[in-house]
C-alpha cells in the first residue's frame, strides 16, 4: 500500500466506529482500490486505511461520499514522509480560540465595527495590510493594561494547540507560531503552547497607550516568506513541512505546505486547502501524520 486514508471522528459528536470505516473501505475496493486492514491510531476517533490503485484526491471523494452526514474528517497522502519536520501555525483562530483584535476593540467598545472588518479581510474581501492599520487607528490611544487585561482574561489556548506543538516538538520538529496578530500575544502564547519560535506585528505604545503597529504589516507574503526561510535553514524539503491557518492571509502558507490545512476555516480558504479539519481539534494534525494517540504528549 503506497497511500493512506486517515478518518478522524470527534468524540463528542460523532465518534468514529468501526462500521463506518469498514463502508469507506468497501467503498474504496468497490472503485478499484486495494484496501489494507483498518489500523486505528485511537479508539473511536481516529483510524488509518492504506490503500493503492486510487489517486489521493479520488480516495477522498469516495470516503467523503460514503461519509455523508458524519462529523468525520480526513486526508489522504503518501504512505512515505507522513510525519512532518517543520510545523507553521497561524494564531487568531487557529492557534488560540479568539481574534485578538476583535477583544482589544470590545475594550475600547468598538468590537462590532472592527469584527465586521476582520471578518472581510479573514475572507480575503479586504486589503489585509490596509484593514490591519485602519482597525489599529480607530482603538488608538488603549491603555496597554487593557491588552494585558485582554491576554489574561480572554486568551486560551484552541482544543489540542499544546498537545500538537508539544508532540511534534517532542519528535524533532521544528515548530514557528507566525501570525498577522501582534507580538503582544504571540509572545505569550507561544510559550503556552510550546513553539520554538513566534513571529507577528509590532504594535507601538506611546506612554502605556496604543498608537499604531510597526511597519512593515506582516501579512500572507510574509508568513510564506517564513515557511520557505524555516524551511532552508532546517535543510529541508517542501514535503516535509506542514503549516496550518484560517484565513484568507494563511492561503499562500498552506498552499507551499507538504501538508496544508485549513483549520475550521473561512470558505476561501478550505476551498484553497489540500486538506481541512471541519469538525475535530488540532489533535487531527498529528492522526494525519500517523501519530497514535499513545505518542501525544500531553502535560
Amino acid at each position: 500500500m503506497n497511500h493512506v486514508l486517515t478518518l478522524v471522528g470527534n468524540p463528542a459528536a460523532s465518534p468514529l466506529d468501526a462500521a463506518l470505516v469498514a463502508s469507506v473501505a468497501a467503498a474504496l475496493t468497490a472503485a478499484g482500490g486495494q484496501v489494507g486492514e483498518a489500523d486505528w491510531l485511537a479508539p473511536g476517533i481516529a483510524c488509518d486505511l492504506g490503500f493503492a490503485g486510487l489517486a489521493a484526491a479520488q480516495a477522498e471523494e469516495i470516503a467523503r461520499q460514503s461519509i455523508g452526514a458524519h462529523a468525520v474528517d480526513l486526508y489522504a497522502g503518501p504512505m512515505a514522509g507522513r510525519r512532518k519536520a517543520l510545523l507553521i501555525a497561524d494564531m487568531d483562530s487557529t492557534i488560540i480560540t479568539i481574534e485578538c483584535i476583535d477583544e482589544l476593540a470590545d475594550f475600547a467598545g468598538i468590537k462590532h465595527e472592527i469584527a465586521a472588518i476582520t471578518e472581510r479581510a479573514m475572507r480575503g474581501e479586504l486589503d489585509f495590510e490596509q484593514a490591519l492599520t485602519e482597525r489599529i487607528a480607530r482603538m488608538k490611544g488603549l491603555p496597554r493594561t487593557d491588552l494585558e487585561r485582554c491576554h489574561a482574561e480572554r486568551v486560551r489556548l484552541m482544543a489540542g494547540a499544546r498537545t500538537l506543538v508539544r508532540t511534534m516538538s517532542a519528535h524533532g520538529a521544528f515548530t514557528a507560531l507566525v501570525s498577522g496578530g501582534f507580538t503582544f500575544f504571540t509572545e505569550r502564547v507561544a510559550a503556552m503552547a510550546g513553539f520554538t519560535v513566534q513571529r507577528a506585528n509590532i504594535l507601538l505604545f506611546e506612554d502605556d497607550r496604543l498608537a499604531g503597529v510597526a511597519r512593515p504589516i506582516l501579512g500572507a507574503e510574509a508568513k510564506l516568506h517564513a515557511l520557505e526561510e524555516f524551511r532552508t535553514a532546517q535543510s529541508l524539503g517542501p514535503a516535509e513541512t506542514l503549516a496550518v491557518g484560517d484565513g484568507a492571509n494563511d492561503i499562500p502558507m498552506i498552499q507551499a505546505a507538504g501538508l496544508g490545512v485549513a483549520y475550521h476555516a473561512k470558505p476561501k480558504t478550505a476551498a484553497a486547502a489540500r486538506a481541512r479539519v471541519d469538525h475535530g481539534d488540532l489533535t487531527a494534525l498529528l492522526y494525519f501524520q500517523g501519530y497514535r494517540q499513545a505518542n501525544f504528549v500531553i502535560d
